[in-house]
């Protein structure tokens, strides 16, 4: 069945008119929501710790950020656009016991309403306003008129007012523009986890990794493998982005093309598909959550070593080197 998309008609922005929103966090996504919003007419306040550069950049945008608590004080909508790993935390000590009865809480990723870390009071609904891109391309699409699309869901406590208040919220952020796909918080979660680690950024990763650690024990210059195996990806994803596997497989050689329906499904055998299975569970069942939160209670000890052992990675040093070399690319060092 296909999914229901709602356009800039099916959203009423005047029901917003009498409502203050908070947006908690301007980061990547909090300055798209708070501009967009701010620009679209409605009343918006900002959440940011005094002293770091968001706080700056708030202050440098027009903004005058409160401590969390005296913002969500303050609003009849409360959206957290803070880490994943941090929302718990920072929602039992600063946003709980300041929230109302009929007030809303958005959020722009399910991971926490899903896995039930918030114990959101009674009478304070919630809703799910997602945005299928980054806040630079959120706030830049919008300022040049056109829109990011939205995914929407309805979380506990949610009424039919909810979904109006919802898509007033998604219409103030330009995406209804571009159209926003309703779903459910389950949906969003684990299709987005899962994503990421099969595909997005785990696959990408170990394959490129593999791929490239293959043709240097073979004894090809490292320098090949990266050109090979990093540098040109982009130049296959943009063709994809673009128009899908058939554009890409119309825009490369014929040889290229053809070792790709050959050699591709060698690749990706059974044995990987069992293992997308097998991840696909632990993701619905929580238990990838729960790996996740227990591991920054305890401070992400494993994370940090996995992250240290990765950046000395040999594809990451010649990468380096070579990304030098190429005055057209904006190249950046973490």
């Amino acid at each position: 069945m296909p999914a229901k998309i709602y356009y800039d008609k099916d959203a009423d922005l005047s029901v917003l008119k009498d409502k203050t929103i908070a947006i908690l966090g301007y980061g990547s996504q909090g300055h798209a929501h708070a501009q967009n919003l701010r620009d679209s007419g409605c009343r918006v306040i900002v959440a940011e710790l005094k002293g770091t550069p968001n706080y700056e950049l708030a202050v440098e945008h027009g903004f005058q950020p409160l401590a969390t608590e005296e913002a969500v004080s303050q609003a009849d909508i409360v959206t957290i656009l803070l880490p994943d790993e941090i929302q718990a935390d920072v929602f039992r000590t600063q946003i709980r016991d300041h929230l109302a009865p009929g007030n809303m809480l958005v959020a722009s990723h399910g991971f926490n309403v899903h896995y039930g870390q918030l114990d959101v009071p009674e009478g304070v609904a919630t809703v799910l306003v997602a945005p299928k891109g980054p806040g630079h391309l959120l706030r830049a699409e919008f300022v040049r008129g056109a829109g990011v699309p939205c995914l929407i869901a309805l979380g506990p406590g949610a009424t039919d007012e909810t979904l109006r208040l919802g898509l007033a919220y998604a219409k103030g952020i330009g995406g209804t523009r571009a159209g926003v796909i309703e779903t459910t918080f389950a949906e969003e979660t684990e299709t987005d986890l899962f994503g990421e680690q099969v595909v997005l950024c785990g696959g990408v990763s170990a394959l490129v990794k593999a791929a490239y650690e293959t043709l240097v024990e073979a004894g090809y210059q490292p320098e090949m493998a990266y050109f090979e195996c990093m540098h040109e990806l982009k130049l296959i994803v943009d063709l994809m982005y673009q128009g899908g596997l058939n554009y890409m497989r119309y825009s490369v050689s014929n040889t290229a093309e053809y070792g790709d329906y050959t050699r591709g499904p060698r690749i990706i055998t059974e044995q990987t598909r069992a293992e997308m299975k097998r991840i696909l569970e632990e993701v619905q069942t929580g238990q990838f959550a729960r790996e996740w939160i227990l591991e920054n209670k305890a401070n992400a000890p494993s994370f940090k070593a996995l992250r240290r052992r990765e950046r000395e990675h040999g594809i990451e040093q010649v990468g380096r080197q070579l990304r030098r070399l190429m005055s057209w690319i904006d190249a950046k060092e973490v």
